[in-house]
């Protein structure tokens, strides 16, 4: 898998983001070497399952400029860099409780020369600030989730949709989602991708 797969779903990138997401493949093989990130089997799938996976939150909704995103629990940097490589006039905060992880971030946000992004070693509920969307990847339930990040919202909403969550999760989310309470709308990705991987997966949308 290379990075012509962003490319077929993502056509009109210019060639500094071409060159970023390019570029993501020996970043990535270089920090997963010195810390686990990703596993050793799926570092050859990272274009399908980490980067596109990332992305299929820009197929939802587009982020404007001047927009504020908090990427919580961001691991090694998803969904964050690929959305900020994609959303280059958008402000991303990403937000991770493991030192390690965030040096990995901060490194390969240097290296594709992101300026528009800051990452904080630091839990969700720690950081003092507002935005306009808050997006993870599957970091715990959305019962757990939800309260680190409430509060964290803009009151004005200037986009397509009204400002909220954005979480990347698979599976039956049926339990999940009556524990939480929340007023949720289940988006499928194979709205968009065409892939296999994403058969059961879903931006799981919580407007605030």
């Amino acid at each position: 898998m290379t990075s012509e797969l962003i490319l077929h779903y993502f056509p009109d990138l210019t060639q500094k983001q071409k060159d970023q997401f390019a570029g993501l493949d020996d970043l990535y093989r270089f920090w997963n070497s010195r810390i686990n990130l990703i596993s050793r089997k799926d570092i050859d799938m990272l274009y399908l399952h980490h980067i596109l996976h990332s992305l299929a939150i820009a197929k939802v909704v587009s982020f404007l400029p001047g927009e504020k995103i908090l990427d919580v629990g961001t691991g090694g940097g998803f969904p964050g860099i690929p959305l900020a490589i994609l959303f280059p006039d958008t402000h991303f905060h990403l937000v991770d409780s493991i030192g390690k992880k965030v040096k990995v971030v901060n490194e390969v946000a240097l290296a594709s020369d992101l300026k528009n992004l800051v990452s904080t070693h630091a839990r969700a509920e720690q950081i003092n600030d507002k935005f306009n969307f808050v997006v993870s990847r599957a970091v715990t339930r959305l019962s757990e989730f939800y309260p680190w990040i409430k509060g964290k919202f803009l009151k004005d909403s200037v986009n397509d949709i009204q400002n909220g969550i954005l979480y990347l999760k698979g599976g039956d989310l049926t339990d999940e989602i009556k524990e939480s309470k929340l007023d949720v709308t289940l988006i499928p990705l194979t709205n968009y991708f065409k892939e296999d991987y994403f058969e059961t997966k879903y931006v799981v949308y919580i407007p605030q």
